[in-house]
């Protein structure tokens, strides 16, 4: 299993099952990394330019899933934050609190990390875990596509944010709000 640089585990084999698409490709398979942040790396932006900028993992548009000759890892500019705010292990979704201080239900978890004794981190590849998940998985005896549902403490904490925004929701009038008799 894949560790941190502190030698916990990450909760997977291998981060790249765990890609959907990197973020700079667009929904027609292009590569945005090469168009917008070409000055970056001159080489990779030219050769994605001669092919139209398609991105080489995707491949062709009009084919199903990916037919590129490239796999993820192989690409230079590869990066994969996952947007879904619900926990990838349990499915506990986020309930942040607006103007609080609270931790939140929800922390970005990496998948990868250094090569090595490189300095650069080899891709970046985050998800979202619960703060409960979090710290099983880097307990290391979790895995993150383990079939759980959200921990009691997690569900208890979800609950009580939906309670204090319902409770914001409702009428008081500001004679109830500041009765000094009541």
């Amino acid at each position: 299993m894949e560790k941190t640089p502190a030698g916990t585990s990450v909760g997977v084999d291998d981060p790249y099952a765990h890609v959907d698409r990197c973020d700079h490709c667009t929904d027609e398979g292009r590569c945005r990394f090469a168009v917008e942040q070409g000055q970056r790396d001159p080489a990779f932006a030219d050769a994605r330019s001669a092919e139209e900028f398609r991105c080489p993992v995707v491949g062709e548009a009009d084919e199903a899933g990916l037919t590129g000759p490239w796999e993820w890892r192989d690409c230079p500019h590869f990066r994969a934050r996952n947007r879904d705010r619900e926990c990838e292990r349990c499915g506990l979704p986020e309930r942040r609190m607006a103007h609080s201080d609270e931790r939140p239900l929800l922390e970005e978890h990496h998948l990868s990390y250094r090569d090595g004794s490189d300095r650069e981190l080899s891709h970046e590849i985050t998800v979202y875990l619960c703060r409960w998940c979090h710290a099983k998985v880097h307990d290391s005896w979790a895995r993150i596509d383990d079939d759980v549902n959200p921990d009691p403490e997690a569900i208890a904490e979800r609950e009580g944010r939906r309670s204090r925004e319902q409770e914001e929701l409702g009428f008081q009038s500001a004679a109830e709000r500041f009765d000094s008799d009541g």
